[in-house]
Formats: C-alpha cells, structure tokens, sequence
C-alpha cells in the first residue's frame, strides 16, 4: 500500500491561495487532481449572493473537479475563530442561515461530506450553554445534510493553535458525534480525523485510527511539525494512512498543508503524478 493507493482531494482554502478563488479548481486539476474541498469561502457572509454560488459551481465543473467536502459557514476562518454554531447571538443565527444555503450548494455539485466547526468559547457564557446551543445547531446540520444524502462531519482541532475551541481530542469530539446521532436518530454525524491537528494533541494516531475508524467520515493530512506537506515534518503519514485503510477507511484524504514559500503546485513532489487522480 501507500500513497498511491489513498483517494486524495485539494482543499483549496489552504492550498491555491495565491490565486483567485475561482482560479484554483483549475489549478488542482492542473496539477493533476481531479477532487477538491473547501472552507466555507464566504468568511463575512453566510448567505452570499445566488451570482456569487453560481461562479464558484462553474469554476469548479468548467475544472473537472469534483467538490467532496464543504464546511458550513465558520465565522473568520483563516483568522480568530473556528466555528459559529455554539456562539450565542448573531454567530448562531449566522450559521442557521448558512445551513439551507450551505447544503443546497454542496447538492448541486454532488458533495456528500458537510463539517461543521464547533465554535471557540466565549468569556462570560457558561459552556454547558453553548454546547446545549451546539447540539440544537448540530442537528439542524445533520438533518439538512441528510436531506441531500450527505453525512455531517464534527473535527478535533488542537490545542497549542485553537485554546479556545473545546475539542481538542479525538474522545471529544467523538463524544459530540455521539450525541448528536443519538438525537436525531439519523446515523449521519461522523469524525473528521484531522492528523495534523491529532498530532499536535500528543494522541496516540495508531490508537486513534484502531478505536475510531469505523465512525470516521473523513481524514484530513499534514505533517508535523510545521503543516506542511507530508516529506517536511516526523509524521509516518504513509504507514497511518495505511492502517487506516486496513481498519477499514476506504474514503478521502483531504490534503491541508500549507505549500510553504513556493507556489502550491510544486509542494506535491511527495505524490507522483499518476497518482493524483482519484480512483
């Protein structure tokens, strides 16, 4: 096994960022990809304009691309915050605005994977609060991306980059995913395996990828330390990424490092080239 055997897409809110947004699906495909995902790339709007959705849908057919994964909207992201869902106020309505439009978008390009970033906390609000307001959003995410046949993803972020966002660890955010299933019955809410962010956790990534496989919807990839592509840091990201496969993950490995000083098409030496399109 090893790289050429995975299914990998571009997320191209980390990767292309020297170009255009509209001009990165065809950079990924230039480069040889043939799937590509995305944060949600309207950071100061979680209703943009119906012009605005539909030059992104092209940018991406017109590529040849397909679209895997989306994130509902998650306040300023690159930036200070990591998510709106279990904010309060104007950032919780801003997500529930964003959940019809998000889905909707994901349908029309046949992307079956939504996460959804849980949200810092907030100084002066009790947490109990804002995981009960977290719970509420969740489900309401879950049920819209069931409605267009796709499964909700929930993602550990790390601890020294995020403090403020509360699951730091695969338990806690397998906890929520728990929950959330558990609520709407609907079996579609899954982990976002993210082995950069695990890494930085101080997890143990075999044990990680042995206990929660089997509830992981989709696995995100950079090395550690610096995030950047596989090759740069210490991680054994080919023999994790295997394990993976042999406990079961079949699905995408979602690449998000940064590229460093050099445009983002030469940090894939790592990958060869006939193995960049998706099997």
């Amino acid at each position: 096994m090893g790289f050429a055997d995975q299914r990998f897409n571009v997320n191209l809110s980390i990767l292309f960022t020297e170009l255009p947004l509209l001009e990165r699906p065809a950079a990924a495909a230039a480069a040889g990809f043939t799937a590509v995902e995305l944060w949600w790339p309207w950071i100061d709007s979680p209703t943009p304009e119906q012009s605005e959705l539909d030059a992104l849908k092209a940018a991406i057919e017109d590529a040849g691309v397909r679209l895997t994964g989306l994130n509902f909207y998650a306040g300023q992201l690159p930036g200070p915050d990591r998510g709106a869902l279990s904010i309060p106020g104007e950032e919780s309505n801003r997500f529930r605005a964003n959940i019809d439009v998000a889905a909707d978008f994901a349908a029309s390009l046949g992307c079956t994977a939504l996460n959804a970033l849980y949200g810092n906390r907030v100084e002066g609000v009790d947490p109990a609060e804002q995981d009960r307001l977290a719970l509420e959003n969740l489900v309401l995410a879950a049920r819209a991306a069931d409605r267009i046949g796709a499964i909700l993803l929930i993602e550990a972020l790390n601890a020294p980059e995020s403090p403020r966002y509360p699951l730091v660890s695969a338990p806690a955010a397998i906890a929520v995913v728990d929950k959330v299933n558990e609520a709407t019955g609907l079996g579609n809410a899954k982990f976002l395996m993210d082995l950069y962010h695990l890494s930085m956790n101080g997890e143990d990534l075999p044990q990680v990828i042995d206990a929660y496989a089997a509830k992981t919807g989709h696995v995100q990839i950079a090395d550690n330390p610096g995030r950047g592509a596989p090759g740069t840091g210490s991680l054994p990201l080919e023999e994790l990424l295997d394990r993976l496969g042999k406990a079961g993950y079949d699905g995408w490995i979602g690449l998000e490092y940064k590229p460093g000083d050099a445009p983002s098409a030469q940090s894939f030496s790592w990958l060869p080239a006939e193995a960049r399109a998706a099997r």
